[in-house]
This record gives C-alpha cells, structure tokens and sequence, in this order.
C-alpha cells in the first residue's frame, strides 16, 4: 500500500503532536507502516491487533483516504422516555402521595406513571435514575 504524499506528511504530522486517542494512534502507526512496505501480519504482531483488523485500516484508506482513522458515528440505543416524560415523573414524585400512603415508593411511581398514561412502560430503576437525576 502506498500513501498519498500529502496523506503521508499529515499522518507523520498527527503522531508527533502526541494529542490522539489510542485508537487513533494504532490505524495512524499501522497505515504509515504499511506504506513503509510491512506486511499485515507484521504490522498486526507490532501493533498487538489481529491481522483483519490491519486489513480493515487498508481497505478503509482505499476508500476513503484519512477519515478511515476515526470511527463512524454510531446510532446509540433509541431514546424511550422523553424529555417531557422525565418532567412528568419528576413532577408526579413532588406531587403528594396517593391515599392510602405516606410517601412515594419508586414502584409506586413506575406504576402509576404507567396507569396515568404519562409512558407506556417504565421500571422502578428508570424512575430511580430519573429522579438521580434532578438532584
């Protein structure tokens, strides 16, 4: 594999500044000792990563030059309550307590957040960390 010139000087010139992640740093290491002339699996050995992982960061600068060095973003787990959803249950626990009881308890407000309409499902831990939260 051969660098593009100006790829070369930027990636020398990233590893000097001595600011990148650790991540960073193994595909910046790995693609300039490739276009030294290493092969995969010496790179792979110098690198501690298994010999596909350098296959990747190749294939990755074929494709798509230097932004190959940074991770794609990532979706994330989808949001299930919302912002409107966690003020509601905040203001449901500052409400006073049904009759019948002192105080609130954590399922006590799962559950009635639930019957209440205010989400259609919520466990007692997501209710704790709410409230975490907001303190």
């Amino acid at each position: 594999m051969t660098l593009r010139d100006d790829d070369r000087r930027t990636l020398e010139h990233m590893l000097s500044a001595g600011t990148l992640s650790a991540r960073v740093f193994k595909r910046a290491t790995g693609l300039l000792e490739l276009d030294r002339g290493k092969t995969l699996r010496a790179v792979a050995a110098t690198l501690h990563v298994h010999y596909t992982t350098v296959a990747t960061w190749r294939d990755g600068y074929t494709t798509s030059g230097l932004a190959c060095l940074h991770d794609a973003p990532r979706s994330g787990r989808p949001v299930e309550i919302d912002g409107t959803q966690r003020a509601n249950i905040t203001a449901l626990a500052c409400s006073d307590a049904p009759t019948g009881y002192a105080r609130w308890s954590l399922r006590l407000l799962a559950d009635t957040a639930v019957e209440s309409a205010l989400c259609d499902h919520v466990s007692f831990t997501v209710v704790r960390d709410i409230l975490k939260k907001t303190i």
